[in-house]
């Protein structure tokens, strides 16, 4: 009988390796072998796949970027000090996740003068506005599944 957190092998002579064997075979490399590593996980930079169970577009779902594509969709411009103060969160932080959707092209930045003082604004765009649109499609599909079950 293998003794507590052994974990037994396949060759079916009853010896078990991992916690509880004397280790000789692993420490060589000799005996069994291994299982086939998993696949490392892929980072996501950008937009997602359009279709597939992993469709969910990992630029929108962080929740300073979701804030931002909101905010935005609901109205035609809003000025970065007004989404700092909506989403509650610094200038450097919102300006580096503001970028981010301005490289996926999915918000365009208008910067002007308002009174001799910088006024920087942002909108959606029409690629920005169907991202968003695919993402909710996604999302309420996910509540749906699950409310299902």
């Amino acid at each position: 009988m293998a003794k507590h957190g052994a974990v037994p092998d396949d060759r079916g002579d009853g010896a078990a390796g991992g916690a509880g064997g004397n280790g000789a075979d692993h420490r060589r490399g000799e005996g069994r072998s291994r299982p086939a590593a998993p696949a490392p996980l892929r980072t996501v930079r950008g937009k997602a796949k359009v279709e597939g169970p992993l469709a969910l577009d990992r630029l929108i779902h962080e929740r300073i970027r979701l804030g931002i594509l909101s905010a935005l969709a609901a109205t035609d411009a809003v000025s970065f000090n007004d989404l700092k103060k909506l989403l509650e969160t610094t200038d450097g932080n919102l300006s580096v996740h503001a970028r981010k959707l301005e490289e996926a092209n999915y918000i365009a930045c208008t910067k002007s003068f308002e009174n001799r003082v910088p006024k920087t604004e942002y909108s959606i765009t029409a690629a920005g506005r169907r991202a968003f649109e695919r993402y909710l499609d996604h999302m309420e599909a996910l509540i749906r599944a699950a409310r299902e079950r």
